[in-house]
């Protein structure tokens, strides 16, 4: 990812992004009132709940179907949902037609789209993602494919540079000397003698799903595997930093639970410093620590951490951390406002755009708050509760 990819970055973490969300979930969400297996194929496909997208071999391996099966059943389930979009006209389908027009530059679309999914931490799905929105935005089947593949193209593109061992004429790029330094002392250190890391990924169902990307470790004299362009920046700086002795991917499966549904999740890596030291690391993008999946996730991988003897950190791939973010500054009577509002009970999507709209508060405001007050942010629709 270059410089300017990141600056774009951090300039999409806005309401804007979960607006599209917004919509897409309420669609998915009728669709599975008659077509249950649909909704929950284009949610668990997209992440609309909160959840990361799923690779194709883990839908697969969800319904029972071989990795090709789960793509044809996604795209028809997708094409129900554009054409019942398209010809019931239930849903504003402005968000889309704003942000992705069909006047635009082939280059400015594809600019924005590979953004979005920078900030969201999305490529597993990027080029289902970009087709559905361009498709909602009304751009024809044809024109919608072609773009989609270019977001494809490049993600696929740097995706292949972590495998730069196998380019005579390519190089690793070099880790500045302390880069570890300030996300160290953000590290919720345990008690007692660290743990071994485990030898091998606790994750390999989908390990070699092509739409995974690939980074070669100095390290560990062997490729590995990430969904995300956070996750492969993560392994090149554990790789390239001097006060890391030795990593593994996702080390460890932690079992969650959510209203009584039990879920499994694999933190992104196990650290072992210089001094001896063992971190648990977990990428989740900064304007997504505040939703209560990745709370809860956080509150498990945590407790794990700790019972082994080792830290855990939520790397967020910014300047900042969870912590850093708590302390975010928002304007007291707009923070009241909202206080004194959610202690009469949830907001929906429709009254908080409402709130937003009267006050300017961006996304990372409300996040900030949801974990200074420890209320509940919930996605897919989207729920606000003390």
């Amino acid at each position: 990812m270059t410089s300017s990819e990141r600056t774009s970055e951090r300039e999409a973490i806005s309401f804007g992004l979960e607006d599209i969300d917004e919509v897409l979930a309420a669609m998915a969400g009728e669709q599975a009132v008659d077509r249950p297996r649909e909704g929950e194929l284009i949610t668990c496909r997209l992440g609309l709940d909160g959840e990361p997208p799923e690779t194709l071999t883990l839908l697969g391996a969800r319904f029972g179907v071989s990795r090709d099966r789960a793509r044809q059943l996604y795209t028809r389930a997708v094409g129900n949902m554009v054409r019942q979009a398209q010809n019931t006209g239930v849903h504003d389908l402005g968000v889309f037609t704003e942000r992705y027009p069909v006047g635009w530059s082939d280059e400015r679309l594809v600019r924005t789209l590979l953004a979005e999914t920078y900030a969201t931490d999305s490529d597993i799905a990027a080029q289902d993602r970009a087709y559905l929105k361009l498709r909602l935005a009304g751009h024809d089947l044809q024109e919608s494919k072609r773009l989609a593949g270019f977001v494809f193209q490049r993600i696929a593109g740097w995706q292949q540079k972590g495998r730069w061992h196998l380019l005579p004429s390519q190089q690793a790029d070099e880790v500045p000397a302390g880069v570890w330094n300030p996300w160290l002392h953000r590290v919720e250190w345990g008690d007692g003698t660290p743990a071994e890391l485990p030898a091998a990924p606790a994750r390999t169902l989908d390990l070699g799903d092509d739409g995974r990307g690939f980074v070669y470790s100095e390290k560990l004299g062997r490729e590995t595997t990430f969904d995300t362009g956070l996750q492969a920046r993560l392994f090149r700086l554990l790789d390239g930093s001097e006060r890391v002795e030795t990593f593994q991917e996702y080390p460890v499966e932690i079992g969650y639970e959510i209203d009584g549904g039990e879920r499994l999740h694999y933190p992104t890596a196990a650290v072992r410093f210089t001094d001896g030291r063992v971190v648990l690391i977990d990428v989740i993008p900064l304007g997504h620590t505040a939703f209560h999946v990745n709370r809860v996730k956080s509150t498990a991988g945590r407790a794990y951490a700790h019972a082994h003897g080792w830290g855990w950190l939520v790397w967020t791939g910014t300047d900042w951390g969870v912590t850093d973010l708590a302390q975010h500054s928002v304007a007291a009577r707009h923070e009241n406002m909202l206080r004194n509002r959610l202690a009469e009970g949830p907001v929906d999507w429709t009254e908080l755009r409402r709130y937003r709209d009267d006050t300017g508060i961006q996304l990372l405001d409300l996040a900030a708050m949801v974990l200074r007050h420890q209320w509940r942010w919930d996605r897919g629709p989207f729920r606000l509760s003390r």
